[in-house]
């Protein structure tokens, strides 16, 4: 049963329903009295550096630790855009994060319909003469440059980080959740009555479990949405501006973003819900509340962009979390109680290729291979 698909297990049913596959499976297990490297968080950033653990060194033993199931927060849920730096821009040491992304998949064997053909930046001010796009949404908006950028499919990069760091010998535990880690050597994971010892541990948790991660106060937990359209004729595109295929996103506001789907649909995504504590993204529905407006809001803009959408269907509607710094950066700290524990996190929606990226820088600082960055 390893391999078998489990897309509805990815996102919570009141989250809405991605247009992601999650299909891998991972065998029960026993859970384990002590472990070299504990990864808390079953997403791309746990994922990749448990896998990059265990090809740099196969010797320790690595385990993932997910609450709900792999791919169930902000990694199966995102949209799938990559994108070069953070939201911050670039950082000291950051380097090229498309490359490095790149390369790991690469080594990793990771195939997740990774497609660097570059991003669109679009506005309603300074538009290009010659811009394929041309849409009414609160001005015209227009093509203003073109970056470095590109999509993967978030279900294949997720399971296939899955499937590969299962092969190399990590141990994934799904609905374990972590209740608490005592800080002493080695460390003491707490699940309920359980208790698991670890010498390292990586928590990647992102907006959810911020008292563990020491980000309570430090980080605010958001919600975004987005939704996908029927597929659309070849000519539709070309209208629209899309024919080349490269995903889009606004450089002012109101904010707008979107990508092409493989089936010829396309995702737009806009919106951020406030949430006063990160347990409230639990019980958050998409068809209720402020989320249910937003979503509706966003089904009108879609076909206001243009005369080609005024009657288009959709498919898909769904929402994932997110988590914002004070300053936008992504952070990756020790923990304020113990340098044996590393945090990593905070992508503020920019965090496909990212997460990947510092995810293997993880787990080499782990090993003692490379220091942490000093962003602030």
């Amino acid at each position: 049963m390893a391999n078998a698909p489990h897309g509805s297990r990815a996102a919570k049913k009141r989250w809405g329903k991605s247009p992601w596959t999650i299909d891998f499976l991972p065998l029960p297990r026993l859970l384990p009295g002590q472990v070299d490297f504990a990864v808390v968080g079953g997403g791309f950033t746990g994922l990749a550096a448990a896998a990059w653990l265990s090809h740099l060194a196969p010797e320790n033993c690595v385990a993932v630790f997910e609450a709900e199931s792999i791919g169930a927060g902000a990694s199966g849920n995102t949209g799938g855009m990559v994108l070069a730096e953070s939201s911050a821009g670039d950082l000291p040491g950051l380097g090229d994060v498309l490359g490095g992304f790149g390369r790991t998949i690469a080594e990793l064997g990771v195939d997740c319909d990774f497609d660097l053909r570059g991003a669109w930046e679009i506005g309603r001010k300074g538009g290009r003469k010659d811009s394929p796009i041309a849409w009414s949404d609160s001005g015209k908006l227009r093509v203003v440059a073109e970056v470095a950028g590109g999509t993967v499919d978030p279900g294949k990069l997720v399971s296939q980080l899955a499937r590969t760091a299962d092969r190399l010998g990590v141990h994934i535990y799904e609905g374990m959740r972590i209740d608490e880690i005592g800080f002493q050597n080695p460390l003491c994971l707490k699940l309920g009555a359980k208790e698991i010892r670890a010498e390292n541990a990586l928590i990647a948790t992102n907006a959810q479990s911020l008292e563990l991660s020491g980000l309570a106060g430090r980080a605010e937990p958001k919600f975004t949405l987005a939704l996908a359209t029927e597929p659309l004729k070849p000519a539709q595109l070309e209208v629209l501006g899309l024919a080349s295929g490269k995903p889009f996103y606004t450089v002012d506001l109101p904010y707008l973003w979107g990508r092409m789907l493989p089936t010829g649909g396309v995702i737009f995504g806009s919106g951020l819900i406030d949430v006063e504590n990160w347990r409230k993204l639990i019980d958050l529905d998409i068809d209720a509340g402020r989320a249910a407006e937003l979503i509706a809001r966003i089904e009108r803009r879609v076909r206001g962009l243009d005369p080609v959408l005024k009657s288009i269907g959709f498919t898909h509607w769904w929402g994932g979390p997110i988590l914002i710094a004070e300053d936008w950066s992504p952070i990756f700290i020790h923990h304020g109680r113990s340098d044996r524990v590393i945090v990593l996190g905070a992508y503020a929606g920019q965090g496909v290729a990212l997460s990947v990226h510092l995810g293997r820088w993880a787990a080499e600082a782990m090993l003692g291979l490379r220091k942490l960055p000093d962003w602030g």
